[in-house]
Formats: structure tokens, C-alpha cells, sequence
């Protein structure tokens, strides 16, 4: 028995040596071609593919928010407290170029935070051509393009959630439909952009609702820690002899008030109707918006803030509605990255930690206020009251970006309200908000 011992070791180097030797075999047994130029392969951020003349490539990535909120008072119809733990965005992301002058981008969301069972829940799903340079046409599903918040990416928003004055008029910047969407950068200091906008409204003929956006920017200053930027914007769309819903909703910066992608206060979440009202058939004319924003940075310090005004003409309806909104905010990066600034599209993008171990810290303040005058609304209800309503917030937080992959936020939201109220009687609200996001 003894003496098989030895035998037992040589079997088992027997063995060992012929595995190696397979998997050289295997490994050598065939050999990667291409059919054209060479192939590049980057790991890092997604899986990217590209062939060295950049005729061709695509890149795979995504992006993973996951949030939790507690939230009282205005927040809730009893005013107690509640809270909500959902998942805010879910994305599978695919782009890239094909024959140097065509490249295509689809965002799929698989949270279902937003859309429906109808609308299906691609974020993003366009084609844009880039041999009219220095113009590129864009074609497809995408967000029309109005302020520099909405330009931002939701992975590089400095809040949790962007500004209360989107909320007065969501169309603006919302991708529910088809487009065609010329932009370009002129000089090395200007970003233009103008859309057509196929939404899923119909007139009564059948004929859909189409949505006109312009958008001009003026950055002279367009580096990293060093920005000056200033642009102004258009809105229109027609909606004589259609059914559109024009309700001004806001959840006052807090998502988990009324949410689809996992656990929302439900019933007990509070959603003012501040104004419009729902799709109703030849009430509006027209619907236009017009805007203003502004950036400066230096270093880690960065200011920025939007202003809006809306009209609904009214039709049928009584009277015409006014719309008011603005914010404005401070930033600043303890660890002293400054924010990143891309011309085109005329947008922050992230911050990158320069210390791999303790990563990037940010702070930041924001104010947002919106006014809205409906006076179609002449009877006071338990929540509502005549006259103009107005919605107003300070928000704080710190966004701790850990590494170019992960990072994690935490916001603090005071909001009040004037003619506005829940159930309870309350016209204030606290929430906190605190969120992780992997991207890749």
C-alpha cells in the first residue's frame, strides 16, 4: 500500500501535465480574424469594441440607481410619515458607429419606473448621422432637448432628482414619441440644436401632435473647472382639436411619493393637481415655453440655474395658464475635482476622483420655485384653493463618487406650498433621500 504512493504522485502529474497540454491545444486551436481593420477591445466602463479606423464599434454599459426615501407632512395625505424603496433607473445601454458616418444608440429600461405595458420602456432608441458635419441629424426615439439639467445625464445630475420646474411642463424634454434632430457646434463655442417631435397624441383627425424645440448655447469657457455658459430655448406644439392631458403635477422632489419600480407610499403619497387638466377634447390651442440658463464654474465651485414660462391658450376653456419656474444652484467639490463640461450637447457630465482611495466629495444647495395661474379653477376644494398656486423647495445633499463606477448621494428636500395642501391640511413637507448607482 505503501509503496502505491509514489505511483499515485506520478499519475497525478500524468494527469496534470495532459490537462495543460489540452487546454495549449484548445487555446491555439484557432485563430481571431477580421474581415477589415483590426480590432480594439476596452474593458473598462462597459465592453467596447472598435476597429483601429473607427469605421466600426459598439459599447455595451448601463446604468443601476437604486433609491430609498422617508418623507412626512405635505408629502403624505395624513401628513404621517412614509417612506418608499424602489428602483429609479435600470438601463441596458448599447451604442456605437457604423461605417464612420452612422451611429446608434438604445437605452432599454428594465425598472419600469416609467412608461407602460403600451408605450414599451426604451429610454432611447435613435440613429444619428454625422457626414454633414459639423451638423448631425438624429433620428428616432430620444429626449428633446431643452435646458441644461435635462441635458445632464441622470447618471451626473447633482440632485437626485432635477428641478421643480420641468415638473410645470414635462413635454418639454420628454422622449414619448418619434423625432428628427439637427444639433451642431459652431466654433468651438456654440451648440445649436432644433427638433420636430412626433408625440403619441392625436387631434381628431388622427394627425399627431407635433412638438418644435429650439436650442442655442454661448460657451465661451468650456473646460473642466473653467465654464461659462449661457443659452436660451424654445417650445411649441400645436394642440387645437386635441385631447392632451396638460396637469401640472409635481412631486415636489420626492420620487417615492408616486412611483413604478418597486415600494411608494401608494395611496397615502401626495401629488398635488396644481393646475390644467386632463386629456380632454378641444380645450387647449396651443402650448409654448420659452427658457433661460446659466452656468459658471471655477475649479470645484459651480453655479447654475433655468428659468420657464409657459402658456396653455386656451380653446373651449375659460382662460389662458401661466406658468412661472426657476431654480438655482451651488456646488462645490470638497476634495476638489471640478465637474466635467462637454460643448456638445451643452451639459455637465461627471466628476472623476482623483484619490482612488477616498474617492470624490460634493456638496451642494438648491432653491427651485414655480408659480402657476389657472384661473379655469373657481370653487376651493379641501386641497385646493382659488388663485394662484405656487410650489417651492431647498434642497441640500452630498454626492460621494467612490469611483468612476459607483456613487452614492444623499438629499435633504424642505418643500412648502401656497393654496396647495394635503388631506391633513399641511402645506410643508421633509424628505430625505439617499441613493446608490452603479454604471458601467
Amino acid at each position: 500500500m505503501f509503496n502505491s504512493i509514489p505511483n499515485f504522485k506520478i499519475l497525478n502529474r500524468i494527469t496534470v501535465g495532459l490537462l495543460l497540454s489540452s487546454t495549449a491545444a484548445i487555446a491555439t486551436a484557432g485563430t481571431v480574424t477580421t474581415d477589415g481593420a483590426d480590432l480594439v477591445i476596452k474593458t473598462k466602463g462597459g465592453l467596447e469594441v472598435a476597429t483601429t479606423d473607427k469605421e466600426f464599434s459598439f459599447k455595451l454599459g448601463g446604468r443601476l440607481q437604486a433609491d430609498y426615501g422617508m418623507f412626512d407632512g405635505y408629502y403624505t395625505r395624513n401628513g404621517n410619515s412614509a417612506d418608499g424603496a424602489y428602483i429609479r433607473r435600470a438601463f441596458l445601454e448599447l451604442g456605437g458607429t457604423a461605417y464612420k458616418d452612422w451611429k446608434y444608440q438604445i437605452n432599454y429600461d428594465m425598472s419600469r419606473n416609467t412608461g407602460n405595458d403600451s408605450s414599451g420602456y426604451f429610454d432611447e432608441a435613435s440613429v444619428t448621422y454625422t457626414g454633414f458635419s459639423p451638423v448631425n441629424l438624429r433620428f428616432g426615439r430620444f429626449y428633446t432637448d431643452f435646458g441644461l439639467e435635462k441635458a445632464t445625464s441622470s447618471k451626473w445630475t447633482t440632485a437626485l432628482e432635477r428641478n421643480l420646474s420641468y415638473d410645470t411642463a414635462e413635454w418639454i424634454n420628454d422622449n414619448s414619441g418619434m423625432g428628427i434632430q439637427a444639433s451642431s457646434v459652431v466654433g468651438n463655442m456654440t451648440y445649436l440644436s432644433g427638433s420636430l417631435f412626433s408625440e403619441n397624441n392625436n387631434d381628431t383627425d388622427g394627425d399627431s401632435v407635433k412638438r418644435y424645440n429650439v436650442r442655442g448655447v454661448f460657451a465661451p469657457l468650456n473646460q473642466p473647472g473653467n465654464v461659462l455658459h449661457v443659452g436660451v430655448q424654445y417650445a411649441y406644439r400645436d394642440l387645437q382639436d386635441a385631447a392632451v392631458d396638460t396637469r401640472i403635477r409635481s412631486r415636489m422632489g420626492i420620487r417615492g411619493v408616486d412611483t413604478n419600480g418597486g415600494n411608494s407610499a401608494g395611496s397615502n403619497g401626495t401629488r398635488s393637481l396644481f393646475g390644467g387638466a386632463s386629456a380632454t377634447e378641444g380645450l387647449w390651442e396651443d402650448d409654448s415655453v420659452w427658457g433661460v440658463e446659466g452656468a459658471w464654474a471655477k475649479d470645484a465651485f459651480s453655479v447654475q440655474g433655468e428659468y420657464l414660462r409657459r402658456t396653455i391658450k386656451a380653446d373651449e376653456a375659460a382662460e389662458d395658464i401661466n406658468v412661472d419656474g426657476y431654480y438655482a444652484q451651488v456646488a462645490y467639490t470638497l476634495t476638489g475635482e471640478p465637474r466635467i463640461y462637454k460643448l456638445d450637447g451643452a451639459k455637465f457630465d461627471s466628476i472623476k476622483p482623483a484619490n482612488k482611495q477616498i474617492g470624490a466629495w460634493e456638496i451642494f444647495y438648491r432653491y427651485d420655485s414655480f408659480t402657476v395661474e389657472d384661473d379655469n379653477f373657481t370653487v376651493s376644494t379641501a386641497v385646493r384653493q382659488v388663485g394662484d398656486t405656487e410650489g417651492k423647495s431647498h434642497t441640500v445633499g452630498v454626492n460621494w463618487y467612490a469611483n468612476e463606477a459607483v456613487k452614492v448621494s444623499a438629499n435633504y428636500v424642505k418643500a412648502s406650498t401656497d393654496n396647495i395642501n394635503n388631506e391633513a391640511g399641511d402645506d410643508s413637507g421633509d424628505g430625505v433621500v439617499m441613493r446608490i448607482q452603479y454604471v458601467f
